[in-house]
């Protein structure tokens, strides 16, 4: 059995690790790197996790899946300095321990999904723009110049739920579940500082005001000493300003950085900005995985119960067992 996997974030890599020995899986991403919103930044000497700040695990599953990547020291345990602000007003301070412990990549977010991922087929720099299938039933898929990029008996789409909906034919039977999927946007600003600013915190949670996170990057286990800070814009604020000139986005993620931690942040020496226009999605109230069985179709990702780490795996996890399943029947 031939699967395509389009995206090559946990979900779509749990599903090909749960499937490498009973199927022949290749995962095409668009991206230069895999990972998806765990992502990483470097520039000069500041490191940048810009998307996914870190990650907690609940259920066993996930708690199994990420053991022995604590032991390989793939991930480490985050005992971040945490505030919590309601507005420029702090509410209080803590620091995070082993009693509800919070986990990064090592040496940034991404590192996990590259580990995860050494041994599988990902297809980079690969965007699918269409499948179909041929006079055989089986799928092709197609790149933005129409190459075929091959013939597969499945195709499972863990892009955001639009893009899955715009790649999938209109008659996969849950189309219209992916449409209603409403995924919202997020900006991420990266800061970098020559001299540390003297914070008594490395992460901070911001209610009520545009920005919603911050945090210190170099706080963060094995990375470089460079004082890196990053932003997250609410999503909001972001959906109302998306399309705005990134220099306006900048200063104007400056200014509320630095009217609620209360020093200037604009003299940076390194600024950098990305757009997430899929960033998250409100916690749902069912998380049916989306199976055309007919069709030999899927499409599945954190978006089906809600934008976390442990979402995506749980997401794929849950899709490869159901395909074992087809595989064995």
């Amino acid at each position: 059995m031939n699967i395509a996997i389009i995206g090559a974030g946990i979900s779509a890599i749990t599903i090909a690790k749960n499937l490498k020995n009973i199927a022949n899986v290749t995962l095409f991403e668009k991206s230069r790197g895999v990972g998806g919103r765990m992502a990483f930044r470097l520039s000069g000497n500041y490191e940048f996790d810009h998307g996914a700040q870190f990650f907690t695990a609940k259920h066993q599953d996930f708690k199994n899946f990420i053991e022995p990547l604590i032991k390989k020291n793939v991930i480490k345990r985050w005992d971040a300095r945490f505030a919590e602000f309601k507005n420029s007003t702090l509410l209080r301070e803590t620091t995070w321990d082993s009693e509800y412990p919070h986990y990064v990549g090592v040496p940034g977010m991404n590192s996990i999904s590259k580990y995860l991922s050494k041994e599988l087929d990902v297809r980079l720099n690969t965007t699918v723009n269409k499948i179909s299938k041929n006079s055989n039933n089986i799928w092709n898929l197609f790149d933005e110049k129409l190459n075929n990029l091959g013939e597969f008996d499945w195709v499972i789409s863990t892009a955001p739920a639009i893009q899955s909906a715009e790649i999938l034919p209109k008659y996969f039977k849950y189309h219209k579940d992916l449409l209603n999927k409403k995924m919202v946007s997020c900006f991420s600003l990266m800061l970098g500082f020559k001299k540390a600013l003297p914070l008594s915190w490395d992460a901070a949670l911001i209610r009520e005001a545009d920005i919603s996170w911050v945090s210190i990057n170099n706080s963060k286990p094995h990375r470089k000493k460079s004082f890196a800070m990053l932003i997250h814009s609410t999503n909001v604020w972001a959906e109302k300003h998306l399309s705005d000139d990134p220099q306006d986005v900048i200063s104007f993620l400056n200014k509320e950085t630095s009217r609620i931690i209360g020093y200037d942040t604009s003299h940076a020496d390194h600024i950098d900005l990305h757009g997430w226009r899929y960033a998250n999605i409100k916690k749902q109230s069912k998380s049916d995985l989306l199976i055309d069985y007919e069709n030999r179709l899927a499409s599945c990702g954190d978006w089906l119960t809600q934008g976390k780490v442990e979402c995506a795996f749980d997401a794929g996890f849950r899709m490869a067992k159901e395909i074992n399943k087809i595989k064995h029947e």
